[in-house]
């Protein structure tokens, strides 16, 4: 039997912004992106997760984090598991702080998987901490989270090293990319693709995996997540999300949420608070 256990939570006041608490001991992330950032604090044990081309371990007071659309996996770097408190934060909460830090419009850039910095690592803890109990004022959580992504962003954020690639084949990709999104809940074959790119099946699959970070089916599966969760927020039964956002079977979906969040679609249904926006963790 695993010791586990997940809490997943969010805020009326504080939208764009989602956090978990979890102690994982078998579980195992598939390969997958977010659309926003990730920042954590690992309390026990140690995580280990591919990311950047690299096999990192985030251990126990080591800030772990995860950018839009750098892929990524994650399971227990030991037997013993692991614990960690983490944010998932919209990006444009961290594209207005770099804006009133910096005077700068631009989405704020990290290379680095884990950073041990203590200082953040106990400010990570606090605020999440802050945020977990109805006892704290909505004021204190916004400031706290405030304060917490400035220090996040001006001690750590990067210029990023982004290389142009050539236009046509980012828009050969963003074009794929916006037809899976609009017929996710499809049986979309791979020639769906070649048409959409104009790109050859083997082209199209090797230039979307490295631009993107996963292949198309992985993308795919991700989109079909993501509108589960927010057809569960608008009401809708776990059957009936399976099924619209294009799902064979409910075992198939709860399998497969739980993969790429670490949280069951029940789970994650529990969490919806009545009249919060619809957001997600991926």
């Amino acid at each position: 039997m695993t010791n586990e256990s997940v809490k997943y939570w969010r805020l009326a006041h504080l939208a764009g912004v989602e956090l978990l608490r979890a102690k994982y001991t078998t579980q195992v992330f598939s390969r997958h992106i977010h659309e926003g950032y990730a920042l954590g604090v690992i309390e026990q044990g140690a995580l280990a997760f591919s990311y950047r081309g690299g096999r990192l371990i985030a251990p126990a007071g080591s800030v772990n984090l995860v950018i839009p659309g750098e892929a990524h996996d994650g399971q227990a770097a030991t037997t013993a598991g692991w614990s960690y408190r983490m944010f998932y934060l919209n990006s444009d909460l961290l594209e207005q702080a770099t804006y009133e830090l910096f005077g700068k419009e631009r989405r704020p850039y990290f290379s680095a998987g884990v950073l041990y910095d203590s200082e953040l690592a106990r400010q990570i803890l606090l605020t999440h901490r802050c945020m977990e109990t109805s006892e704290n004022t909505a004021l204190e959580q916004n400031s706290r989270l405030v304060s917490l992504l400035a220090a996040f962003i001006s001690r750590h954020s990067e210029q990023s090293a982004e290389q142009g690639e050539p236009r046509k084949d980012a828009r050969a990709v963003e074009l794929v990319r916006q037809y899976i999104e609009e017929h996710y809940a499809e049986n979309i074959m791979l020639q769906n693709l070649v048409q959409t790119s104009h790109l050859s099946g083997f082209h199209l699959i090797r230039l979307f995996r490295s631009t993107v970070g996963v292949p198309p089916h992985v993308f795919l599966k991700q989109v079909r997540i993501r509108r589960a969760s927010q057809f569960i927020a608008q009401g809708m039964t776990l059957a009936e999300a399976a099924q619209t956002a294009g799902f064979v079977d409910q075992s198939h979906f709860t399998r497969q949420f739980k993969q790429i969040t670490g949280i069951t679609p029940r789970q994650y249904s529990n969490s919806i608070q009545y009249g919060v926006a619809s957001h997600t963790i991926i």
